[in-house]
């Protein structure tokens, strides 16, 4: 326990302000604002200095949306650590400042974390509000502002049926999953290198879909699914106080004594100097641990795996229905089955509250709704059918719009599933006013759908693609074989 304080304090000194004493009035200043941060983001591309964002009264701070940077709560209010160190900086950046209307405020950016450093290039975004691992090759392309004052350590983090990782060269020959586009592809590769070096097997490195963060991958490692991952020790400690079937491997690091902290462009010096100014100011706080974990870590309902022998049982049984009716329809059998599993488990006796009934939980007056038209779905074939057709349905009367790729028509009509196409078709103006991507998705219209109505059908759209994730990822493995 000592360890894991040290480490999560050393790690977030960089950052980590001194408001034990303005703690709630904080949040009151977070929750007042809530209205304002995400909406009119300016689309234009900007890549000036700290005067044109001070005319501009906007510094716009690219995001990935996750559970632990920045995410919304079910009254639809942003919290996270960037949301606290942001607010921090802007009273910083307004102190002395009078008028409201003169005031400099913090516009969050939502991308996946691939997309950082492009966007940050392109001038989307004033600063990659995250904490990213500082690396040489990141360097050659943007500044980082910490300190280099916290050191952290890259953790190979393992499924608790995994007993035979004790050092650097037992990953030899393994298959290790990790962010896309994160330090830990760039040092697995360099220890590939080395193992090359010594006769040894390489690992086996899978970049994720760039629609999962490191806590998807280590809910998914949790679940048994994936075996291994590497995770920022900090970030993995804290999730293990969470997910109880991890493993955090201390004694498997792939990198240590690396720094991580926020980046800006290489052309913005006022910008650079007014966040050094900021780092300046952060001390760390005796209260860091438990206000961490208190507030941005809690139990939820995390996912399964789909593949355990009892689940894998139920998949077998019905997977000649879906994929029947996915090819009817046009859908993907797997991303059927992965909803099917979100929605009862595979269970055709389950039976809502609202008395939905069976495998996909459908109400029966939508399936004898005349654009449905099937009975009797107290049988699981007629279940399916009903559940794929209403899918469909949604799909092409909503979502068939040529710009709308086919990962996004699927994942709208999961939501419009969910909450119902009207509340859709709210969720994807609200994104438009808030100058980002109406026709996607993942970290455009979930962002807005999170602000509207809360993290339910954020939540259900990311547990359907992490159960399809961990279908495919055995079928994967059993078409290698």
């Amino acid at each position: 326990m000592n360890a894991f304080y040290t480490e999560l304090t050393n790690c977030f000194k960089l950052f980590l302000i001194t408001f034990c004493l303005l703690f709630i009035s904080t949040l009151a200043v977070a929750q007042e604002q809530s209205e304002s941060l995400l909406d009119h983001v300016i689309l234009k591309s900007h890549i000036d200095d700290l005067p044109g964002i001070s005319k501009r009264k906007k510094i716009r701070a690219l995001v990935s949306y996750s559970k632990t940077d920045f995410f919304f709560t079910s009254t639809g209010t942003p919290k996270g650590l960037q949301v606290d160190l942001l607010t921090e900086y802007e009273k910083q950046l307004n102190a002395g400042v009078k008028k409201e209307t003169d005031k400099i405020r913090v516009q969050y950016i939502p991308t996946t974390f691939n997309r950082l450093i492009p966007d940050l290039l392109e001038g989307k975004g004033d600063i990659i509000s995250t904490l990213m691992t500082i690396t040489p090759k990141r360097e050659e392309k943007i500044n980082f502002i910490s300190g280099k004052i916290a050191r952290i350590q890259e953790l190979v983090v393992s499924h608790k049926s995994i007993s035979d990782i004790n050092s650097l060269e037992d990953l030899a020959g393994q298959q290790v999953y990790v962010l896309k586009g994160s330090s830990y592809v760039e040092h697995l590769k360099e220890l590939n290198q080395a193992f090359k070096e010594k006769n040894l097997a390489e690992i086996n490195i899978v970049e994720a879909d760039p629609h999962l963060m490191t806590e998807d991958i280590l809910e998914l490692v949790n679940s048994g699914v994936i075996k291994l991952t590497v995770s920022d020790g900090y970030k993995a400690r804290i999730w293990a106080k969470i997910l109880p079937d991890i493993r955090v491997l201390d004694s498997v690091a792939i990198k240590s004594d690396t720094h991580i902290g926020w980046a800006i462009r290489k052309n913005n010096p006022e910008l650079q100097k007014s966040l050094n100014t900021f780092l300046k100011k952060i001390k760390k706080g005796t209260y860091l641990g438990n206000m961490l974990f208190n507030r941005y870590y809690k139990k939820d309902t995390w996912i399964k795996n789909p593949n355990a022998d009892k689940e894998r049982k139920k998949f077998l049984a019905f997977i000649d229905l879906f994929e029947k009716y996915g090819a009817q329809y046009g859908f993907d059998s797997l991303a059927i089955a992965a909803q099917g599993y979100q929605e009862s488990r595979l269970d055709q006796k389950k039976k809502s509250h609202r008395g939905a009934l069976g495998i996909m939980q459908l109400l029966p007056s939508t399936a004898a709704d005349k654009n449905i038209a099937i009975s009797d779905i107290h049988k699981a074939e007629n279940n399916i059918h009903a559940g794929v057709k209403y899918m469909a349905f949604l799909r092409d009367r909503y979502f068939s719009d040529p710009n709308i790729s086919k990962k996004d028509q699927m994942a709208f009509s999961w939501a419009a599933y969910n909450a119902g196409p009207a509340k859709v078709r709210k969720m994807r103006a609200l994104t438009k006013k808030m100058g980002l991507d109406p026709n996607i998705w993942y970290s455009n219209v979930e962002v807005a759908a999170a602000k509207m109505i809360g993290r339910e059908t954020v939540e259900y759209v990311s547990n359907i693609f992490k159960y399809y994730i961990a279908y495919r990822l055995v079928q994967d493995q059993v078409s290698r074989q």
